[in-house]
């Protein structure tokens, strides 16, 4: 694959002729040997701001990064798909990416913002036999703003994959206090970070540049690590011991 800063694209072909693109950006030197599928939330594609820093980022920190749009946000229509559309569309990614970059890849992540972090739970939740070493959730949606009462947390004990939640303090969709009861009886535990003062777009109010840098940097080396130290327990789980 391309090893430029620009990230090559590539189809993903769905059900009944459909496809959706995809944007791999390949990974620099040292290479962790893992690589991160990143879906957008609800209401901004792949081509975000936030999708587009975050993906060159942790490109540069070692990972390769694949990036996609869904049937609905390909089409340019506002209103999401309904669940098992969404489902679909990400495992097809997931499919894809596990076919070109094996054997290079010794761990696929899953994951996303919003929305596209939820589907991945419900992807996880629902097929024990994909490929995920773990996932990424950069805000997770627990609720809709203002109805605590509707919670998506139903499917969580049946991930069955570590995770990582990144939360702001202040998600009107989550706060960590409301996450800890459904992330923090998982197998295997759930690790919540929390960036204090942040909203579900992890921005805070007043901020000037450098702050609102180093919540940028807060939020991708937690994930850098997190993914590293999970690859590591997991090859010296495999490593015979005397």
């Amino acid at each position: 694959m391309n090893n430029s800063r620009n990230p090559e694209q590539f189809a993903i072909e769905l059900d009944a002729g459909q496809s959706v693109t995809a944007l791999h950006y390949a990974v620099a030197q040292p290479a962790s040997g893992a690589a991160l599928i990143v879906a957008h939330g609800a209401g901004a594609g792949q081509q975000s701001p936030f999708i587009v820093d975050f993906a060159r980022a942790m490109s540069a920190r070692g990972f390769d990064i694949v990036t996609f749009n869904f049937a609905y946000m390909e089409q340019r229509r506002r209103l999401p798909d309904r669940a098992p559309a969404l489902e679909a569309c990400y495992a097809a990614v997931i499919r894809e990416t596990h076919r070109r970059l094996s054997p290079s890849t010794s761990a696929i992540f899953i994951g996303g913002k919003s929305m596209g972090g939820r589907i991945a739970t419900q992807i996880a939740a629902a097929d024990q036999d994909l490929p995920i070493a773990g996932i990424v959730l950069l805000g997770y949606p627990l609720h809709p703003p203002g109805q605590p009462h509707k919670r998506r947390d139903a499917h969580l004990p049946s991930v069955h994959r570590p995770m990582l939640v990144i939360q702001g303090r202040r998600d009107a969709f989550g706060t960590p206090e409301e996450l800890a009861p459904a992330f923090g009886t998982l197998t295997p535990p759930a690790h919540v970070h929390v960036i204090e003062g942040a909203d579900h777009s992890f921005k805070v109010s007043g901020t000037n540049a450098q702050r609102r840098a180093a919540i940028d940097e807060d939020v991708r080396r937690t994930a850098a690590d997190w993914m590293r130290a999970i690859m590591k327990a997991s090859e010296s789980s495999r490593t015979p011991h005397d």
